[in-house]
């Protein structure tokens, strides 16, 4: 039988929300035990995840970032390499760091009324359990964003990639290249001006 790792507080994912939530739960219930549990191998969620042209964010830095962590850069409107390197130091400078678990991805979370608990189960097999439990995952699936088809698709010869599938190898792609960008909305607005030097 696997042994189950019990806490007072399970977190699930380290970006910003997740991070967030540690340093309170840090902060102002120092009794409870808690620990993060984190899909991938880095914090950051979206910040480490996207690769597109010129990804930063869409709200500024002042008001976006931890209330426990002023902003100080004099970039408010930050790209996502500095938001990450934010994150990161804001976790190292509360002791967050120790209490995430990487590359622990949850299956499974299921409530038990016998014992009040939460029971959670890894894609590995690893078990988990708590007494509260906080989603701070974000609001949809990275791997498999809606991506809606289009009449004639499949004769298009060119390559048709979404935004959070981007990576190094697209960046060749769009060197010289006529590009067509579906949609005007802040993910929009943030690439055209970072691709129109390489692109034709």
């Amino acid at each position: 039988m696997v042994e189950e790792n019990h806490y007072d507080c399970l977190i699930i994912g380290a970006g910003i929300s997740g991070l967030d939530a540690a340093y309170y739960l840090q902060e102002h219930c120092k009794w409870a035990s808690y620990a993060i549990l984190e899909r991938r191998a880095n914090l950051g969620g979206t910040w480490d995840f996207f690769k597109y042209p010129g990804i930063r964010s869409d709200s500024d830095m002042y008001t976006f970032g931890f209330s426990w962590k002023l902003w100080k850069s004099a970039k408010p409107i930050a790209p996502a390499e500095d938001i990450l390197e934010y994150l990161k130091e804001a976790a190292e400078e509360q002791g967050i760091m120790k209490n995430i678990n990487f590359n622990t991805d949850i299956s499974n979370a299921d409530w038990e009324s016998s014992d009040n608990r939460w029971h959670l189960t890894t894609a590995s097999g690893k078990k988990y359990s708590c007494n509260v439990l906080f989603g701070c995952s974000g609001y949809y699936s990275y791997e498999t964003p809606f991506e809606p088809t289009f009449p004639g698709q499949e004769n298009f010869p060119g390559t048709i990639v979404h935004p959070q599938k981007w990576t190094a190898e697209h960046d060749k792609l769009v060197v010289g290249a006529k590009v067509a960008l579906i949609g005007s909305g802040a993910t929009a607005v943030t690439i055209l001006p970072n691709i129109s030097d390489s692109a034709s």
